[in-house]
């Protein structure tokens, strides 16, 4: 189904200002400000790919800045290490900053862990949405809450007891 109008510029402006989704506990703070920007270049090129129809995902960037997270967090199992590994490698060259060392450098993945990571990448996209929707639900929400509260301060009181 195609996207509306709405939905597109909402994915637009979603690509600046969208929260980065990070694995809960608090290493968040420490991603690097070029990981940062290569998130948001690589939605702008997701978007780009979704306006021609594509399924839109989360980024090659994204997912290194959650595994990063993650791997800072709890201990990954070899199939999510050679993912990280796999993804870090793609995203240090597509951003050129520098070769991975060659003994953690991962260039191929198995079948199966191309499907955990396009999994992941739905994920994090789904994620990023619906982080998206409540923060607008919660803008309307005040926003009808001060009205209502701007009006009650202007009608006058008939009675006051």
């Amino acid at each position: 189904m195609p996207k509306t109008a709405d939905a597109m510029i909402s994915d637009l402006v979603g690509t600046f200002t969208d929260p980065i989704i990070v694995y809960p506990g608090g290493w968040g703070d420490t991603l690097p400000d070029w990981l940062k920007e290569a998130i948001t270049l690589e939605r702008l090129e997701t978007n780009i790919i979704a306006s021609k129809g594509e399924e839109p995902a989360g980024t090659d960037a994204e997912v290194c800045a959650y595994l990063y997270t993650a791997g800072l967090t709890v201990p990954m199992d070899h199939d999510w290490s050679q993912i990280y590994l796999y993804v870090a490698t793609m995203t240090y060259r597509h951003w050129n900053k520098g070769e991975m060392p060659a003994d953690i450098a991962v260039d191929s993945i198995s079948n199966y862990q191309i499907g955990e990571l396009n999994r992941l990448k739905s994920w994090l996209y789904h994620q990023m949405v619906k982080a998206r929707q409540e923060k607008d639900r919660a803008g309307r929400r005040q926003e009808r809450e001060g009205m209502a509260a701007q009006k009650e301060a202007e009608q006058p009181a008939l009675f006051e007891f």
